[in-house]
């Protein structure tokens, strides 16, 4: 249960690294082609993962329909506040490199492109979740409700 008392969502933590995976070579595509469109595109991806939440996102609905099936129920779900939170946190990446891209200043389309590009593929490669660690530090630092 959450602090206000309904259910804590949760995700398959193999579809978090499946939608790491696909966000990884979509924005190493973005540096490639300096392509802003193809951001723009990452960046409905995470908006959509922080509104809807990361398994109802578009890769989120991929491996569930696709992957999940094959592999059975994941042994310990988790928490999806932390990844949609990494969601936000790509996502304002992703607007940062568009506006860079945009007003014509590449380098910094390009830094952070490749900021979130390394976020992403920490968690595709080894699942380390970068966004995930920064919600919980930010909750820990954060003064608790009563």
């Amino acid at each position: 249960m959450s602090s206000s008392g309904s259910p804590v969502p949760v995700v398959d933590p193999r579809g978090q690294r499946f939608a790491a995976s696909v966000t990884s070579v979509v924005l190493a595509v973005v540096l490639v082609l300096q392509s802003p469109w193809l951001l723009a595109l990452q960046a409905v991806v995470f908006a959509l993962a922080v509104v809807l939440g990361p398994g109802r996102s578009p890769y989120g609905l991929v491996f569930a329909k696709l992957i999940r099936p094959r592999l059975g129920p994941p042994e310990h779900p988790e928490d999806a506040r932390p990844p949609r939170f990494a969601q936000g946190v790509g996502l304002v990446f992703s607007l940062v490199g568009l506006v860079g891209y945009f007003s014509g200043l590449t380098l910094l389309g390009a830094v952070a492109t490749g900021l979130a590009l390394a976020a992403a593929l920490l968690n595709a490669v080894i699942g380390f979740c970068l966004g995930c660690e920064l919600y919980l530090l930010l909750k820990r630092l954060t003064p608790a409700r009563s």
